[in-house]
């Protein structure tokens, strides 16, 4: 009995040893490294742009980023932070990028305790947390950063926009879903970006992931097929679904244009390849849907003639009502994915900023 009691008491002892350890605010101890920086875990950057994401280390006793054996690595973590995305590893002289981030990232070494990452032509799938960890024999250092790109913290500067395929409703599993954002200049949107395009009027009846791999789609006009008429306006949610397996369309976000979308003016209707061909005549790229959305959501642009777009689908944007021109609401108008074949259309066009 004596010895059980002083083993509890010693693992005790030992407990409160470590938690003192752990909160306390002296300095840690001989040969352990920490990262330093302050009240910078957030960086802002506009897309397009350069931005340098910090991590340094506080030396301890000589150790430096450029000691012999110290190994980091920078990686990006999914919105849900069960899976980490490698972006750049380095040991000494060998560097190595991956995927995305090959050719758009190295570290900035301004010194020997510097191992921030500096990631050109920043882009809205850039958005998240990134974590630079430092290995050193025993230590394990790890310091976080997120990333927030022009458009994607507030609603006001950016748009949300269901999409589905080319095969119709419900048939994107979550990964699909995010290439299909990605394919449309965009990203999936985040509940937080729904929730201010539900409170902005937006109503849709079909479910669609969100980057948090839930499932939900906003009503603001309940009825039947959608939530049931006598329910309350807000966001349906189905909860989280299985990634790979659950099948539904998508919430896209996308920020502001940076450049313009315009209608073709052609003598003639075009099939969708001479459509793709027009627009780089002039001197531009067709338009993708994401565009077509931002142009009409910020910029109040209306056209009352059905174009094709990047994807193979054929929309007209209608920010004035009126008749024959969506008549009871401003929206983007889906026609279809018709034949590419069918001359039948015109195009929307878009030409980036110089």
């Amino acid at each position: 009995m004596i010895t059980m009691l002083c083993t509890v008491f010693l693992s005790l002892t030992l407990a409160c040893s470590v938690y003192s350890e752990t909160n306390s605010p002296a300095s840690p101890p001989a040969y352990t490294a920490k990262t330093e920086l302050g009240d910078q875990n957030r960086v802002f950057a506009s897309r397009g742009s350069n931005v340098t994401l910090p991590c340094r280390l506080h030396r301890q006793h000589g150790m430096s980023f450029g000691s012999v054996g110290m190994r980091i690595k920078w990686t990006k973590l999914s919105a849900d932070e069960s899976l980490e995305e490698d972006v750049l590893v380095s040991m000494g002289f060998h560097k190595k990028s991956y995927d995305s981030f090959q050719g758009r990232v190295h570290l900035q070494e301004a010194d020997d305790d510097d191992a921030s990452l500096v990631l050109s032509d920043v882009s809205l799938a850039d958005v998240g947390k990134f974590r630079c960890e430092v290995i050193d024999g025993i230590d394990d250092v790890i310091h976080e950063v997120t990333l927030e790109v022009q458009g994607s913290v507030g609603y006001s500067d950016g748009v949300v926009f269901p999409y589905s395929p080319r095969l119709g409703r419900y048939n994107l599993n979550f990964h699909d879903a995010e290439q299909a954002c990605l394919d449309q200049d965009s990203v999936v949107a985040s509940f937080d970006q729904l929730y201010e395009a539900w409170r902005s009027g937006m109503d849709w009846c079909n479910a669609g992931w969100l980057n948090d791999g839930s499932v939900q789609y906003p009503v603001t006009k309940p009825r039947g097929p959608c939530g049931g008429a006598n329910a309350r306006a807000g966001l349906r949610n189905y909860g989280q679904r299985e990634k790979s397996k659950s099948h539904y369309d998508v919430f896209c976000f996308t920020s502001g244009l940076k450049g313009r979308l315009y209608w073709l003016v052609q003598p003639d209707k075009l099939t969708f390849t001479e459509a793709v061909q027009a627009c780089q005549d002039d001197g531009a790229e067709i338009a993708n849907v994401a565009q077509m959305y931002a142009a009409w959501k910020l910029n109040g642009y209306d056209r009352c003639d059905s174009g094709w777009l990047a994807d193979g689908s054929v929309r007209y944007p209608i920010s004035r009502p009126r008749r024959n021109c969506s008549p009871t609401e401003a929206a983007v108008r889906f026609v279809g994915f018709p034949d590419k074949k069918q001359k039948l259309f015109g195009v929307y066009c878009f030409k980036g900023q110089q």
